[in-house]
């Protein structure tokens, strides 16, 4: 039987100061969708996918926004952004809907709220 070895690790970085460590301990978290907005977005994404409108998404969490595209193919460049910005609760809305080119098609406090711009139009057809 051979003996048993001994592995020995050796660290070359140097050990960081309190002052580093507290900075990064209070680096500012991205922000992101929770539980309950994530079924609001994942159950109209869901309808327009069945309808065969949508094809695709994506989300980001940055460090002042939350970003849901929607895509309807994967090398396009997003038909719609829903974006959360937690800084404008106060003021216009957290919650926003932006177009392909840009423009805000609604904003708002309350996300099912502003997602109702997303639902597709019922046509009716009216008869004398």
């Amino acid at each position: 039987m051979s003996e048993p070895t001994h592995l020995t690790v050796v660290s070359t970085q140097q050990p960081q100061s309190a002052h580093k460590s507290a900075r990064r301990h209070n680096a500012p978290k991205s922000v992101f969708w929770d539980r309950r907005e994530l079924d609001a977005i994942l159950n109209i994404y869901g309808r327009r996918v069945a309808a065969g409108d949508w094809r695709d998404y994506a989300m980001s969490g940055l460090k002042d926004c939350a970003v849901f595209s929607v895509y309807r193919r994967a090398s396009e460049m997003p038909l719609y952004r829903i974006e959360k910005r937690p800084k404008l609760r106060n003021k216009q809305g957290a919650y926003s809907v932006i177009s392909a080119s840009g423009m805000v098609l609604k904003r708002g406090h309350e996300l099912k709220q502003v997602l109702k711009v997303l639902e597709p139009k019922q046509l009716s057809l009216v008869t004398d």
